[in-house]
Protein backbone atom coordinates (compact mmCIF):
# COMPACT_ATOMS: atom_id res chain seq x y z
CA UNK A 1 0.00 0.00 0.00
CA UNK A 2 1.33 3.43 -0.97
CA UNK A 3 1.26 5.66 2.12
CA UNK A 4 2.36 8.80 0.26
CA UNK A 5 -0.36 8.35 -2.34
CA UNK A 6 -2.91 7.74 0.42
CA UNK A 7 -1.87 10.98 2.12
CA UNK A 8 -1.93 12.93 -1.14
CA UNK A 9 -5.39 11.65 -2.02
CA UNK A 10 -6.74 12.67 1.39
CA UNK A 11 -5.26 16.15 1.04
CA UNK A 12 -6.66 16.60 -2.45
CA UNK A 13 -10.20 15.70 -1.44
CA UNK A 14 -10.03 17.98 1.58
CA UNK A 15 -9.23 21.00 -0.54
CA UNK A 16 -12.94 20.99 -1.35
CA UNK A 17 -14.74 22.93 1.37
CA UNK A 18 -11.63 23.86 3.33
CA UNK A 19 -11.43 26.97 5.51
CA UNK A 20 -9.58 27.95 8.68
CA UNK A 21 -12.74 27.09 10.64
CA UNK A 22 -12.83 23.53 9.28
CA UNK A 23 -14.23 21.71 6.27
CA UNK A 24 -17.82 22.38 5.20
CA UNK A 25 -18.82 20.01 2.42
CA UNK A 26 -22.53 19.54 2.96
CA UNK A 27 -24.59 17.06 0.99
CA UNK A 28 -25.80 18.12 -2.47
CA UNK A 29 -23.88 21.40 -2.41
CA UNK A 30 -21.68 22.48 -5.28
CA UNK A 31 -18.62 21.94 -3.09
CA UNK A 32 -19.52 18.33 -2.38
CA UNK A 33 -20.40 17.64 -6.01
CA UNK A 34 -17.03 19.03 -7.16
CA UNK A 35 -15.26 16.72 -4.70
CA UNK A 36 -17.25 13.78 -6.06
CA UNK A 37 -16.26 14.66 -9.62
CA UNK A 38 -12.62 14.70 -8.54
CA UNK A 39 -12.93 11.23 -7.00
CA UNK A 40 -14.88 9.86 -9.95
CA UNK A 41 -11.97 10.84 -12.18
CA UNK A 42 -9.58 8.96 -9.90
CA UNK A 43 -11.71 5.83 -10.06
CA UNK A 44 -12.06 6.09 -13.84
CA UNK A 45 -8.29 6.39 -14.12
CA UNK A 46 -8.11 2.96 -12.48
CA UNK A 47 -10.38 1.50 -15.16
CA UNK A 48 -13.49 1.36 -13.02
CA UNK A 49 -16.99 1.90 -14.35
CA UNK A 50 -19.12 4.52 -12.60
CA UNK A 51 -22.80 4.48 -11.79
CA UNK A 52 -24.52 7.38 -10.03
CA UNK A 53 -27.98 6.46 -8.83
CA UNK A 54 -31.06 8.67 -8.54
CA UNK A 55 -30.15 10.07 -5.10
CA UNK A 56 -26.48 10.62 -5.83
CA UNK A 57 -24.80 7.49 -4.48
CA UNK A 58 -21.63 6.88 -6.50
CA UNK A 59 -20.79 3.24 -7.26
CA UNK A 60 -17.33 2.60 -8.75
CA UNK A 61 -16.93 -0.99 -9.99
CA UNK A 62 -13.87 -3.09 -10.79
CA UNK A 63 -15.05 -6.09 -12.76
CA UNK A 64 -14.28 -9.60 -11.62
CA UNK A 65 -13.45 -12.73 -13.60
CA UNK A 66 -17.13 -13.64 -13.30
CA UNK A 67 -19.25 -10.46 -13.64
CA UNK A 68 -22.39 -12.41 -12.73
CA UNK A 69 -21.19 -12.96 -9.18
CA UNK A 70 -22.22 -10.56 -6.41
CA UNK A 71 -19.77 -7.77 -5.72
CA UNK A 72 -17.59 -7.34 -2.67
CA UNK A 73 -18.15 -3.72 -1.69
CA UNK A 74 -16.63 -1.14 0.60
CA UNK A 75 -17.16 2.57 1.05
CA UNK A 76 -18.28 5.48 3.18
CA UNK A 77 -19.17 9.15 2.59
CA UNK A 78 -17.48 12.49 1.88
CA UNK A 79 -20.22 14.91 2.95
CA UNK A 80 -19.54 16.68 6.24
CA UNK A 81 -21.11 18.59 9.08
CA UNK A 82 -20.41 22.32 9.36
CA UNK A 83 -16.75 23.09 10.12
CA UNK A 84 -15.76 19.43 10.15
CA UNK A 85 -12.43 17.65 10.29
CA UNK A 86 -10.47 15.91 7.55
CA UNK A 87 -11.19 12.27 8.27
CA UNK A 88 -14.83 11.43 9.08
CA UNK A 89 -16.14 9.33 6.18
CA UNK A 90 -13.49 10.46 3.71
CA UNK A 91 -10.94 7.99 5.08
CA UNK A 92 -13.16 5.04 4.13
CA UNK A 93 -13.51 6.28 0.56
CA UNK A 94 -9.84 6.97 -0.11
CA UNK A 95 -8.88 3.67 1.52
CA UNK A 96 -11.18 1.91 -0.95
CA UNK A 97 -9.51 3.76 -3.82
CA UNK A 98 -6.05 2.80 -2.54
CA UNK A 99 -7.13 -0.86 -2.37
CA UNK A 100 -8.10 -0.69 -6.06
CA UNK A 101 -4.80 0.98 -6.94
CA UNK A 102 -2.92 -1.74 -5.08
CA UNK A 103 -4.77 -4.50 -6.91
CA UNK A 104 -4.13 -2.85 -10.28
CA UNK A 105 -0.44 -2.22 -9.59
CA UNK A 106 0.08 -5.83 -8.61
CA UNK A 107 -2.11 -7.15 -11.43
CA UNK A 108 -4.31 -8.99 -8.96
CA UNK A 109 -7.47 -10.50 -10.40
CA UNK A 110 -10.48 -11.47 -8.35
CA UNK A 111 -13.33 -13.85 -9.04
CA UNK A 112 -15.93 -11.41 -7.69
CA UNK A 113 -16.34 -7.80 -8.82
CA UNK A 114 -15.26 -5.14 -6.32
CA UNK A 115 -17.18 -1.92 -5.68
CA UNK A 116 -16.29 1.26 -3.84
CA UNK A 117 -19.43 3.19 -2.85
CA UNK A 118 -19.58 6.86 -1.91
CA UNK A 119 -22.87 7.26 -0.09
CA UNK A 120 -24.92 10.44 -0.46
CA UNK A 121 -26.02 12.59 2.49
CA UNK A 122 -24.66 10.50 5.35
CA UNK A 123 -24.57 13.43 7.74
CA UNK A 124 -27.76 14.89 9.20
CA UNK A 125 -26.24 18.40 9.26
CA UNK A 126 -28.20 19.71 6.29
CA UNK A 127 -31.62 18.02 6.37
CA UNK A 128 -31.84 16.64 9.91
CA UNK A 129 -31.88 13.00 8.76
CA UNK A 130 -28.74 10.90 8.48
CA UNK A 131 -27.61 8.19 6.02
CA UNK A 132 -30.17 9.07 3.37
CA UNK A 133 -28.20 7.54 0.49
CA UNK A 134 -27.71 4.14 2.11
CA UNK A 135 -31.29 4.12 3.42
CA UNK A 136 -32.60 4.58 -0.11
CA UNK A 137 -30.13 2.02 -1.50
CA UNK A 138 -31.36 -0.62 0.94
CA UNK A 139 -35.04 0.27 0.72
CA UNK A 140 -35.28 1.48 4.32
CA UNK A 141 -36.94 4.73 3.30
CA UNK A 142 -39.35 5.59 0.51
CA UNK A 143 -39.27 8.82 -1.47
CA UNK A 144 -42.56 9.94 0.07
CA UNK A 145 -40.91 9.89 3.51
CA UNK A 146 -38.30 12.40 2.33
CA UNK A 147 -40.58 15.06 0.88
CA UNK A 148 -40.85 17.02 4.14
CA UNK A 149 -37.09 17.49 4.57
CA UNK A 150 -35.95 21.13 4.42
CA UNK A 151 -32.58 22.71 5.25
CA UNK A 152 -32.09 25.86 7.33
CA UNK A 153 -32.25 28.02 4.20
CA UNK A 154 -35.68 26.66 3.25
CA UNK A 155 -34.33 24.47 0.44
CA UNK A 156 -36.14 21.15 0.22
CA UNK A 157 -34.35 17.87 -0.37
CA UNK A 158 -36.20 17.62 -3.68
CA UNK A 159 -34.82 21.01 -4.74
CA UNK A 160 -31.32 20.08 -3.61
CA UNK A 161 -31.47 16.89 -5.67
CA UNK A 162 -32.72 18.80 -8.69
CA UNK A 163 -29.81 21.25 -8.39
CA UNK A 164 -27.50 18.24 -8.81
CA UNK A 165 -29.61 16.86 -11.70
CA UNK A 166 -31.05 14.03 -9.60
CA UNK A 167 -34.75 13.20 -9.65
CA UNK A 168 -36.47 12.53 -6.36
CA UNK A 169 -39.41 10.97 -8.19
CA UNK A 170 -37.07 8.15 -9.23
CA UNK A 171 -35.48 7.70 -5.79
CA UNK A 172 -36.95 4.24 -5.26
CA UNK A 173 -35.07 3.02 -8.33
CA UNK A 174 -31.84 3.35 -6.34
CA UNK A 175 -32.79 0.33 -4.22
CA UNK A 176 -30.46 -2.58 -4.90
CA UNK A 177 -31.25 -6.30 -5.00
CA UNK A 178 -30.34 -8.65 -2.19
CA UNK A 179 -28.13 -10.77 -4.45
CA UNK A 180 -26.02 -7.88 -5.80
CA UNK A 181 -23.51 -7.70 -2.95
CA UNK A 182 -21.67 -10.57 -1.27
CA UNK A 183 -20.26 -8.51 1.60
CA UNK A 184 -19.87 -4.86 2.56
CA UNK A 185 -17.06 -3.25 4.58
CA UNK A 186 -16.75 0.26 6.00
CA UNK A 187 -13.50 1.68 7.33
CA UNK A 188 -14.04 4.69 9.59
CA UNK A 189 -12.36 6.70 12.31
CA UNK A 190 -13.69 5.77 15.73
CA UNK A 191 -14.88 9.29 16.64
CA UNK A 192 -14.31 8.35 20.27
CA UNK A 193 -11.45 7.77 22.76
CA UNK A 194 -11.53 4.00 23.30
CA UNK A 195 -8.87 2.79 20.84
CA UNK A 196 -6.41 5.50 21.84
CA UNK A 197 -6.89 4.82 25.56
CA UNK A 198 -6.60 1.06 25.03
CA UNK A 199 -3.59 1.57 22.72
CA UNK A 200 -5.13 -0.58 19.99
CA UNK A 201 -4.71 -0.14 16.25
CA UNK A 202 -8.06 -1.58 15.19
CA UNK A 203 -11.59 -1.68 16.51
CA UNK A 204 -13.67 -4.55 15.14
CA UNK A 205 -17.22 -3.25 15.36
CA UNK A 206 -19.77 -5.72 16.72
CA UNK A 207 -22.82 -3.48 16.54
CA UNK A 208 -23.95 0.06 15.77
CA UNK A 209 -26.17 2.16 18.00
CA UNK A 210 -29.20 3.69 16.35
CA UNK A 211 -30.87 7.04 16.98
CA UNK A 212 -34.40 8.02 17.83
CA UNK A 213 -34.74 11.75 17.17
CA UNK A 214 -37.39 14.32 17.99
CA UNK A 215 -38.18 17.94 17.27
CA UNK A 216 -40.14 19.60 20.05
CA UNK A 217 -41.94 22.89 19.51
CA UNK A 218 -42.83 24.38 22.87
CA UNK A 219 -45.45 27.13 22.95
CA UNK A 220 -46.01 29.40 25.93
CA UNK A 221 -46.80 33.09 26.11
CA UNK A 222 -44.48 35.97 25.27
CA UNK A 223 -44.50 38.64 27.97
CA UNK A 224 -42.54 41.61 29.32
CA UNK A 225 -39.63 40.37 31.39
CA UNK A 226 -39.86 43.21 33.86
CA UNK A 227 -43.57 43.47 34.51
CA UNK A 228 -44.62 39.80 34.44
CA UNK A 229 -44.44 38.10 37.87
CA UNK A 230 -42.69 34.73 37.99
CA UNK A 231 -45.93 33.05 39.07
CA UNK A 232 -47.76 34.27 35.95
CA UNK A 233 -45.28 33.18 33.31
CA UNK A 234 -45.60 30.58 30.59
CA UNK A 235 -41.90 30.50 29.71
CA UNK A 236 -41.29 28.21 26.73
CA UNK A 237 -37.52 28.20 27.19
CA UNK A 238 -37.68 27.27 30.87
CA UNK A 239 -39.92 24.39 29.86
CA UNK A 240 -37.35 23.31 27.28
CA UNK A 241 -34.57 23.53 29.88
CA UNK A 242 -36.57 21.40 32.33
CA UNK A 243 -37.12 18.77 29.63
CA UNK A 244 -33.40 18.79 28.73
CA UNK A 245 -32.27 18.27 32.32
CA UNK A 246 -34.84 15.55 33.01
CA UNK A 247 -33.85 13.79 29.77
CA UNK A 248 -30.21 13.90 30.83
CA UNK A 249 -31.14 12.27 34.13
CA UNK A 250 -33.12 9.56 32.33
CA UNK A 251 -30.15 8.78 30.08
CA UNK A 252 -27.74 8.64 33.02
CA UNK A 253 -29.95 5.97 34.57
CA UNK A 254 -29.37 3.88 31.40
CA UNK A 255 -25.62 4.62 31.15
CA UNK A 256 -24.76 1.05 32.11
CA UNK A 257 -26.38 -0.01 28.82
CA UNK A 258 -24.49 2.59 26.78
CA UNK A 259 -27.58 4.68 26.02
CA UNK A 260 -27.10 8.44 25.60
CA UNK A 261 -29.39 11.43 25.05
CA UNK A 262 -28.59 14.91 23.79
CA UNK A 263 -30.42 18.17 23.23
CA UNK A 264 -28.23 19.38 20.38
CA UNK A 265 -30.07 22.47 19.23
CA UNK A 266 -32.28 25.10 20.85
CA UNK A 267 -33.96 28.04 19.13
CA UNK A 268 -35.67 30.63 21.32
CA UNK A 269 -38.26 33.07 20.04
CA UNK A 270 -38.50 36.06 20.17
CA UNK A 271 -34.92 35.85 21.38
CA UNK A 272 -34.81 39.21 23.17
CA UNK A 273 -33.34 39.80 26.62
CA UNK A 274 -36.41 41.64 27.88
CA UNK A 275 -39.05 39.20 26.57
CA UNK A 276 -40.25 36.04 28.29
CA UNK A 277 -39.86 33.41 25.53
CA UNK A 278 -43.18 32.45 24.00
CA UNK A 279 -41.82 29.74 21.71
CA UNK A 280 -38.81 27.42 21.80
CA UNK A 281 -37.76 24.60 19.50
CA UNK A 282 -35.34 21.88 20.58
CA UNK A 283 -33.86 18.90 18.73
CA UNK A 284 -33.32 15.69 20.69
CA UNK A 285 -31.09 12.72 19.86
CA UNK A 286 -31.43 9.47 21.85
CA UNK A 287 -29.31 6.52 20.82
CA UNK A 288 -27.95 3.21 22.06
CA UNK A 289 -27.01 -0.38 21.30
CA UNK A 290 -29.84 -1.79 23.44
CA UNK A 291 -33.24 -1.16 21.89
CA UNK A 292 -34.95 -1.89 25.22
CA UNK A 293 -32.78 0.63 27.05
CA UNK A 294 -33.30 3.28 24.40
CA UNK A 295 -37.05 2.73 24.51
CA UNK A 296 -37.10 3.26 28.27
CA UNK A 297 -35.52 6.69 27.76
CA UNK A 298 -38.04 7.50 25.02
CA UNK A 299 -40.93 6.54 27.30
CA UNK A 300 -39.53 8.75 30.06
CA UNK A 301 -39.21 11.60 27.58
CA UNK A 302 -42.91 11.41 26.77
CA UNK A 303 -43.75 11.47 30.48
CA UNK A 304 -41.41 14.43 31.01
CA UNK A 305 -43.10 16.33 28.19
CA UNK A 306 -46.55 15.64 29.63
CA UNK A 307 -45.51 16.75 33.12
CA UNK A 308 -43.92 19.98 31.86
CA UNK A 309 -46.99 20.78 29.78
CA UNK A 310 -49.21 20.43 32.83
CA UNK A 311 -47.03 22.17 35.41
CA UNK A 312 -46.03 25.12 33.21
CA UNK A 313 -49.26 25.44 31.20
CA UNK A 314 -47.45 24.99 27.89
CA UNK A 315 -48.44 23.36 24.61
CA UNK A 316 -45.77 21.03 23.22
CA UNK A 317 -45.86 19.57 19.72
CA UNK A 318 -43.74 16.46 19.13
CA UNK A 319 -42.35 15.44 15.75
CA UNK A 320 -40.49 12.12 15.61
CA UNK A 321 -37.77 12.64 13.02
CA UNK A 322 -36.53 9.05 12.96
CA UNK A 323 -36.65 5.83 14.96
CA UNK A 324 -33.99 3.31 14.01
CA UNK A 325 -33.06 -0.05 15.48
CA UNK A 326 -29.52 -0.94 16.63
CA UNK A 327 -27.68 -3.15 14.17
CA UNK A 328 -25.37 -6.13 14.65
CA UNK A 329 -22.44 -6.73 12.33
CA UNK A 330 -22.05 -10.10 10.61
CA UNK A 331 -20.54 -12.76 12.89
CA UNK A 332 -18.52 -14.46 10.14
CA UNK A 333 -16.99 -11.16 9.05
CA UNK A 334 -16.15 -10.27 12.67
CA UNK A 335 -14.33 -13.61 12.97
CA UNK A 336 -12.54 -13.05 9.66
CA UNK A 337 -11.39 -9.55 10.70
CA UNK A 338 -10.07 -10.99 13.97
CA UNK A 339 -8.18 -13.67 12.06
CA UNK A 340 -6.66 -11.14 9.65
CA UNK A 341 -5.60 -8.84 12.50
CA UNK A 342 -3.87 -11.73 14.25
CA UNK A 343 -2.19 -12.81 11.02
CA UNK A 344 -0.81 -9.30 10.39
CA UNK A 345 0.07 -8.52 14.00
CA UNK A 346 -2.47 -5.71 14.34
CA UNK A 347 -3.60 -5.06 17.90
CA UNK A 348 -7.40 -4.90 18.17
CA UNK A 349 -10.47 -4.96 20.36
CA UNK A 350 -14.08 -5.76 19.64
CA UNK A 351 -16.33 -2.79 20.32
CA UNK A 352 -19.69 -1.20 19.64
CA UNK A 353 -20.18 2.03 17.70
CA UNK A 354 -22.09 4.80 19.42
CA UNK A 355 -22.29 6.77 16.18
CA UNK A 356 -24.47 5.77 13.25
CA UNK A 357 -22.94 4.85 9.89
CA UNK A 358 -24.00 3.72 6.43
CA UNK A 359 -22.85 0.24 7.44
CA UNK A 360 -25.87 -0.11 9.75
CA UNK A 361 -28.21 0.22 6.77
CA UNK A 362 -26.17 -2.05 4.51
CA UNK A 363 -26.23 -4.67 7.27
CA UNK A 364 -30.01 -4.92 6.89
CA UNK A 365 -29.48 -6.50 3.44
CA UNK A 366 -25.91 -7.77 3.24
CA UNK A 367 -23.25 -9.39 5.46
CA UNK A 368 -21.45 -6.31 6.77
CA UNK A 369 -18.29 -5.55 8.71
CA UNK A 370 -16.97 -2.29 10.12
CA UNK A 371 -13.39 -1.35 10.95
CA UNK A 372 -12.45 1.47 13.32
CA UNK A 373 -9.11 3.24 13.52
CA UNK A 374 -8.15 5.61 16.37
CA UNK A 375 -9.22 9.24 16.75
CA UNK A 376 -6.83 11.46 18.69
CA UNK A 377 -8.42 12.50 22.00
CA UNK A 378 -11.69 11.01 20.71
CA UNK A 379 -12.36 14.24 18.83
CA UNK A 380 -14.64 14.30 15.78
CA UNK A 381 -17.01 16.66 13.95
CA UNK A 382 -14.39 19.30 14.73
CA UNK A 383 -11.63 20.94 12.71
CA UNK A 384 -8.99 19.40 15.02
CA UNK A 385 -10.15 15.85 14.34
CA UNK A 386 -7.01 13.78 13.69
CA UNK A 387 -5.92 10.28 12.74
CA UNK A 388 -2.33 9.74 11.61
CA UNK A 389 -1.59 8.47 8.11
CA UNK A 390 0.16 5.47 9.71
CA UNK A 391 -3.04 4.58 11.56
CA UNK A 392 -5.04 4.99 8.34
CA UNK A 393 -2.58 2.71 6.55
CA UNK A 394 -3.13 -0.07 9.09
CA UNK A 395 -6.88 0.17 8.58
CA UNK A 396 -6.53 0.30 4.80
CA UNK A 397 -4.27 -2.75 4.86
CA UNK A 398 -6.83 -4.70 6.90
CA UNK A 399 -9.54 -3.59 4.47
CA UNK A 400 -7.42 -4.70 1.51
CA UNK A 401 -6.77 -8.14 3.01
CA UNK A 402 -10.46 -8.69 3.76
CA UNK A 403 -11.58 -7.59 0.30
CA UNK A 404 -9.04 -9.86 -1.37
CA UNK A 405 -10.20 -12.75 0.79
CA UNK A 406 -13.90 -12.17 0.10
CA UNK A 407 -13.48 -11.38 -3.60
CA UNK A 408 -11.32 -14.50 -4.07
CA UNK A 409 -8.00 -13.75 -5.70
CA UNK A 410 -7.49 -15.93 -8.78
CA UNK A 411 -3.80 -15.31 -9.35
CA UNK A 412 -0.79 -15.05 -7.07
CA UNK A 413 1.01 -12.20 -8.81
CA UNK A 414 1.03 -10.17 -5.61
CA UNK A 415 3.04 -12.73 -3.64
Amino acid sequence: MNVKRLQQCLEQVNQFGYSDEGISRLAYTNTEQQALKHLITQFENEGMTIEIDSVGNVIARREGIDPALPAVACGSHIDTVYNAGNFDGTVGVIAGLEVIRYLNEHQIKTKHPIEVIIFACEESARFGVATIGSKVMTGLVEKDELTHLVDKDGITLKEALQSCKFNMAEANRAKRKTDEIKAFYELHIEQGPVLEKEEKQIGIVTGIAAPTRFKLQIFGQSAHSGSTPMSHRQDAFSGAAEIALALEKAARQEAINGTVATVGNCEVKAGAMNVVPGETEILIDIRGISEASKQRVVEKLYKIIHDVEQSRKLNIEIVKLCDECPTKMDGAIIASLKETCEKNGFSFIKMASGAGHDAMNMAKMYPTGMIFIPSKDGLSHHKNEFTSIEQILVGATLLKEEIMKAAQVTNKAYC
